[in-house]
């Protein structure tokens, strides 16, 4: 009887400890949520490691490779443009570009900015959209599997990472300066960021802050950096070199990713969703936009119908439901009361602005709810990305997050 008992003990006391340890030892997701209003940010929530090598806690000020989010920052540049007249959203962007942009089928329909950003140009990533900085783009885009040849320009949607290096060419060439620094004059020093593309322009002190990517088993994605910079901040050419002073505008407009490269923290990404709440202009500084560009960026020019758009990213294959079904110039509009649709993750019904990113592991978004002068902008670093949500063609993770209430907070 008394061996009985004791291993009855041994048992329980056996069961007991390994649910403490399974209670204490750390998550290997790590996330950041921050709230935010029209006046700054309300709450941040943060979980996880930014570098588990080191042990380094992961917090709102850590900059990160936020994917496609960065798309809409490029938008931002865009606009700035825009308003000084440097580009126009409709002209041919062959002017720019210094070579015909042409569908082989439809070589009569000039291929715009809007369509380039609004992911109408009949594009495709099937040939890829990874180029080494000694090629050129215009290579890529004699390529006969780049073009969707079933679709004239204008008519189709197919979310496509492709047209982002077209635009940073033009870009490029309308001004003459490099992207990573265009950017950093265009939106991110006026917004007061230090976020930057490729990290080639980010300071040290955010260099020494990198959120390392995993993915679900821990295995290092990108961004290991250990404290410095890359030798090497674009994809070098095929013998290793990369030399940037080579560098000629328009050439290659997918050195510095503008698809989603962009390196920055939650709680700048919220500086920009504070801005837009704000029809373009921060609390206290210089207006940044006009309303009316905030307008055209954020008005849906193509909404699903049934046939006209694949509803979702080829590379992150079928959710099961439409992901996309309204979208304007570089920003995607949530929640959308149709059949099939499914991108409403916040299970409200609310319209959203705002996009969503996706890669090496982790997944993003920054959504403003406008009415309410409400925001959200979060990442979630090495979790399950194999089930989707129970309302949604997002992935259950971020759901999860985005209805959770907050535990912690640091304003």
């Amino acid at each position: 009887m008394n061996g009985r008992i004791a291993t009855l003990c041994s048992t329980a006391l056996a069961a007991l400890l390994a649910a403490s340890a399974a209670t204490a030892a750390p998550s290997s997701q790590a996330s950041v949520k921050v709230m935010f209003d029209r006046s700054g940010v309300v709450s941040i929530r943060s979980a996880g490691m930014a570098d588990r090598a080191s042990g380094r806690v992961l917090s709102a000020d850590d900059p990160v490779r936020i994917a496609s989010i960065s798309k809409l920052v490029v938008g931002l540049g865009v606009m700035r443009l825009v308003e000084t007249g440097v580009l126009d959203l409709d002209r041919d962007v062959s002017d720019w570009l210094g070579w015909p942009l042409r569908h082989p089928r439809y070589r009569d329909r000039p291929i715009t900015l809007r369509l380039l950003l609004s992911h109408r140009s009949s594009i495709t990533d099937k040939a890829g959209y990874v180029i080494p900085y000694d090629a050129a783009l215009k290579d890529k885009l004699d390529e006969p599997d780049v073009w969707d040849a079933a679709h004239e320009p204008g008519t189709f949607f197919r979310y496509t990472n492709l047209n982002f290096p077209l635009v940073a060419s033009v870009m490029e060439r309308a001004t003459g300066e490099r992207f990573d620094r265009l950017m950093q004059r265009l939106v991110l020093e006026p917004l007061g960021l230090q976020a930057c593309f490729n990290w080639a322009s980010c300071p040290p002190s955010a260099v020494s802050r990198a959120v390392v990517l995993y993915d679900a088993n821990g295995e290092v994605q990108a961004d290991d950096l250990r404290g410095a910079a890359p030798r090497c901040p674009v994809v070098p050419a095929a013998d290793g070199q990369c030399d940037l002073e080579r560098w000629q505008a328009g050439r290659n407009g997918a050195m510095f990713s503008p698809q989603g490269g962009l390196r920055i923290s939650a709680r700048e990404l919220a500086i920009i969703g504070q801005m837009l709440l704000n029809d373009g202009k921060l609390p206290r500084a210089p207006r940044f936009l006009r309303k009316e560009s905030i307008r055209t960026l954020t008005t849906p020019v193509w909404s699903y119908d049934g046939r006209n758009g694949e509803t979702f990213e080829a590379e992150s294959g079928n959710p099961g439901g439409a992901f996309f079904c309204r979208y304007g110039l570089a920003v995607q509009t949530l929640a959308t009361h149709q059949r099939n649709c499914r991108d409403d993750p916040f299970a409200d019904g609310r319209s959203r602005v705002g996009h969503a990113g996706e890669a090496y592991g982790l997944v993003s978004g920054l959504w403003l709810d406008r009415q309410a002068g409400r925001g959200v902008a979060y990442f979630i670093v090495g979790g399950d990305l194999q089930r989707k949500g129970e309302h949604s063609a997002f992935y259950a993770i971020e759901e999860q997050l985005l209805l959770q209430r907050l535990s912690r907070t640091q304003p």
